[in-house]
């Protein structure tokens, strides 16, 4: 299997994850206004840890707001997969794995690559 390039870079971007914000499952999401904060919360977190306080040293405001808005973004894509088993496989792996890869743009590349190959077979 191929890992797309973007998969690469997102596993740089997403070294560390934020131990203050509660992490919301979109799955689970209810679109209640106080869970909608918890998800700002949890991306502007997450988003500050890697580009502000990580090994990215990338910590400008037009970068931290680019990707707030992609992780939103992942977030709400993924609030409508269909195979919550792979999702939730998915979340398991990056993130309650060792490598910290716990991103929603993360996740949300992660969750189509297994979607993908869930439905292919092996053949010569």
């Amino acid at each position: 299997m191929r890992i797309h390039p973007k998969i690469i870079a997102l596993f740089f971007a997403t070294l560390s994850t934020s131990a203050n914000a509660e992490f919301i499952h979109p799955l689970d999401f209810n679109n209640s206004e106080e869970q909608k904060e918890k998800v700002i919360e949890w991306i502007v977190n997450d988003v500050k840890e890697t580009y502000c306080d990580g090994p990215l040293k990338m910590c400008q405001a037009s970068t931290l707001r680019t990707m707030e808005k992609a992780e939103i973004s992942a977030f709400k894509e993924l609030t409508q997969a269909k195979e919550r088993a792979i999702l939730d496989n998915v979340i398991k792996t990056y993130c309650d794995g060792p490598i910290d890869m716990c991103s929603y743009s993360n996740l949300a590349a992660m969750y189509e690559q297994e979607l993908e190959a869930s439905a292919e077979k092996a053949h010569w």
